[in-house]
């Protein structure tokens, strides 16, 4: 049951290991591939001893559909924000040192790096610490989220949701990408340049309707 979706699922894993979005067995993948039912990466298990099959089936109550091992500690949360963001049909969970360092000293993460505006669609909210393993780590994190693609878990880590796994992934990627520039930054004591609104929307928009190759923009006509 779902053989190849479960194959997706395992690879973005290995992805977050291979960004340094995680270490050994933190951080999980979830995608929700029906109305039904939603893949998600077993409970402690290192991502690259990992097999597909390892991947979990579960309902949307979290009951065990196909699958032997324990899920994801955090699949109350994570199944709570597929619930409460439709749009969210892939959620990723990093432990990501940067951006998770940045949420302990700021309330937002701001959108001053067009890589941000194209990945996560705008400045980042940190949200209030909800507890790992439990409820209230999704709904913080669906509180303070809004209408962007990832938001920081105070003392804990980030959250990237998206239409599926290549968009959250992007999310959580660049989101790193945009806090490590932040960082050096601010370590120059100096005031950080700003992007206005409108260069963000416009990065936005470039990224959502005329990036990469699946979108026909260099088949259309002026």
């Amino acid at each position: 049951m779902y053989e190849l979706e479960r194959k997706q699922v395992l690879n973005t894993a290995l992805k977050l290991d291979q960004y340094g979005l995680i270490a050994l067995m933190g951080g999980n993948v979830s995608w929700r591939v029906s109305e039904k039912y939603v893949l998600i990466t077993p409970s402690g298990m290192v991502y690259d001893q990992m097999v597909a099959t390892d991947v979990l089936v579960i309902d949307m109550e979290g009951n065990v559909v196909e699958g032997e091992r324990k899920p994801s500690v955090d699949t109350k949360a994570l199944l709570y924000i597929m619930k409460h963001k439709p749009s969210a049909k892939a959620v990723i969970h990093t432990h990501q040192p940067y951006a998770t360092g940045l949420g302990l000293v700021m309330d937002k993460i701001p959108c001053n790096l067009s890589t941000l505006a194209n990945s996560a669609e705008g400045s980042v909210n940190v949200a209030p610490y909800g507890d790992p393993g439990s409820l209230s780590m999704g709904i913080q994190a669906v509180g303070a989220i809004g209408d962007r693609l990832s938001v920081v878990l105070k003392h804990h880590g980030v959250i990237g949701i998206g239409k599926d796994l290549q968009q959250a992934l992007v999310s959580v990627v660049y989101l790193e990408e945009a806090a490590k520039t932040i960082s050096v930054a601010l370590s120059t004591g100096k005031p950080m340049a700003e992007m206005t609104p409108k260069q963000i929307q416009t990065a936005v928009d470039v990224f959502r309707y005329h990036y990469g190759q699946s979108n026909g923009y260099m088949n259309k006509k002026d």
